[in-house]
């Protein structure tokens, strides 16, 4: 069963439009999916298909465990945007609801290599001169 609509796959189709270089989607599940995994791959199928910059790739958390320890993933479903490098873009869980527009935008940003950020934005976060873990969650209450 289709998880998007055939009038947001034409829209999709069409802002996808706009990639200028490929884009990889990663997704790591497991053999047994979980309560998500399923909806998510579903939908990540769906949304690889709809442009030919696009591809997805589809691990086993367990089976490809040094795999998931190299992309730092701990938890899935998993979704990991990727250009030329790993930009360090995750979304755990099902990308649905408020999420799936910040998948789709961060797909456009990877596809356009561009974060989209001020160059005095780009400047500042220039001169942090160590690691940062910054994660953000969203839930919608």
């Amino acid at each position: 069963m289709a998880v998007l609509k055939e009038e947001d796959r034409k829209k999709l189709e069409e802002v996808f439009g706009t990639l200028r270089e490929p884009v990889t989607i990663v997704m790591f599940t497991q053999e047994m999916e979980c309560q998500f995994c399923s909806m998510t791959r579903t939908l990540l199928e769906e949304v690889a298909a709809l442009s030919g910059k696009l591809s997805l790739e589809v691990h086993d958390f367990v089976a490809e465990a040094d795999l998931a320890a190299q992309y730092g993933v701990d938890k899935i479903p998993a979704t990991i945007l990727r250009g030329d490098e790993d930009y360090g873009l995750r979304f755990y869980g099902v990308p649905s609801g408020y999420e799936f527009t910040t998948l789709i935008q961060d797909i456009i940003d990877v596809g356009k290599r561009s974060s989209g950020l001020d160059e005095k934005v780009k400047a500042e976060l220039a001169g942090i001169d160590r690691p940062v873990h910054l994660q953000v969650i969203i839930a919608p209450t």
